[in-house]
């Protein structure tokens, strides 16, 4: 719940920040000389893009909380209790690798069900991959929403 708070007030701060930075290009807009609407305009794209990513952002957490809680109730997490850690709480190198291997070799055998997809994107992350996994996690999301759909 504080997590939720947390973001609630992070995207009402953003929200605020966009007004006043629209407001602000508006008025360089009207002043009507050419560096005015320059800058004016420029400005203008930054709440644009900014709304964009935050909006992305906060579909993709959903999206992400969902299949989550679809693999709990299923009793499908990657279990890593067992798995050697570092001080900082991160998952010792070659236990990570380890279990990649093993969730890679599971994904292999059904690589278009959403839940080998979800577990895999997780290993890539235990595994240090974030650009992979985010890809996955991505690819799990579209196979969870077919399999809703169907």
């Amino acid at each position: 719940m504080k997590i939720v708070a947390l973001v609630a007030f992070l995207v009402l701060a953003l929200i605020y920040y966009f007004i006043r930075l629209g407001g602000l290009a508006i008025a360089y807009i009207a002043d009507g000389g050419f560096a005015g609407i320059a800058i004016g305009i420029g400005m203008l794209l930054l709440p644009t893009v900014g709304v964009w990513i935050v909006w992305t952002t906060l579909q993709a957490a959903l999206a992400h909380q969902h299949l989550a809680r679809r693999i709990h109730d299923e009793g499908l997490e990657v279990d890593t209790s067992q798995l050697p850690h570092r001080p900082s709480g991160r998952i010792e190198r070659a236990a990570a690798d380890a279990l990649f291997a093993q969730i890679k070799t599971e994904w292999e055998a059904d690589p278009d069900n959403w839940r080998s997809s979800y577990r895999l994107a997780r290993a890539y992350d235990y595994a240090g991959d974030r650009t992979r996994a985010r890809e996955t996690m991505r690819r799990a999301v579209a196979l969870e929403k077919l399999e809703r759909e169907a």
